[in-house]
C-alpha cells in the first residue's frame, strides 16, 4: 500500500508512530521528509482498523478491513498469527518494522528507527511448529553480534493471547 499524499506519509511516520518507509529515504532523522509512503501489510492493517487509513481500490471504492485481511492472508503465509503478534506489540507502545534483514519476522524498537536501534528481533511461529535446535542456536548467534534479543512469539490457539519466549546467549 502506498500512501501518494507526501503530506499524509509524513505525519503517519513522524507523528503516528513511524509506520511504513518513504521511497528512497532508507532511515529519515529529520521530520521534513515530503516523499510517498510504503506501508507494509501490518501498518496497512493495523491503521485501517484503528480507523486512521482510508484504503481503496484503483477505482475509488474502499478497501474493508476484512477484506484486506483476506487479501494479506492469502499473499502473507501465516498472516493472523504475524498480525497478531504486531497488534500485540503496538498496543504496549513499541515501534514495530520488518525484520527481515535480520531473518526475523520483527524489528522491535522502543521509540523509532533513527531515534534508537531495535532492542529485540521477534520471530514468529505458528502453535504447532516445531522448533529446530540449528534454527534456535543460528538466530541466538545473530541477535547477540547485533545486541538484539531474540524472542519467540506465537498465538494461543485457545484463547488468541500472545505468548513470548526469550532466549539469551550465554558464554
Amino acid at each position: 500500500m502506498v500512501v501518494l499524499d507526501p503530506l499524509q506519509g509524513n505525519q503517519l511516520y513522524f507523528k503516528g508512530g513511524f509506520y511504513g518507509r518513504f521511497f528512497t529515504v532508507p532511515k529519515p532523522k529529520l521530520p521534513d521528509v515530503r516523499k510517498e509512503l510504503e506501508l507494509s501489510l501490518f501498518d496497512a492493517m493495523y491503521l485501517l482498523e484503528q480507523g486512521c487509513l482510508d484504503l481503496k481500490r484503483e477505482d475509488g471504492s474502499p478497501v474493508s478491513p476484512s477484506e484486506l485481511f483476506e487479501l494479506a492472508s492469502r499473499i502473507y503465509e501465516n498472516f493472523y498469527d504475524a498480525y497478531a503478534v504486531y497488534k500485540d506489540l503496538r498496543g504496549r507502545g513499541y515501534v514495530v518494522k520488518s525484520g527481515m534483514k535480520f531473518g526475523s519476522t520483527f524489528a522491535v524498537y522502543q521509540f523509532g528507527p533513527g531515534i534508537d536501534h531495535s532492542i529485540f528481533l521477534v520471530d514468529v511461529l505458528k502453535y504447532n511448529d516445531k522448533l529446530d535446535p540449528i534454527q534456535i542456536i543460528r538466530a541466538g548467534r545473530l541477535s547477540h553480534s547485533v545486541r538484539k534479543h531474540f524472542i519467540l512469539a506465537y498465538r494461543d490457539p485457545v484463547d488468541g493471547k500472545i505468548q513470548y519466549f526469550s532466549f539469551r546467549w550465554l558464554m
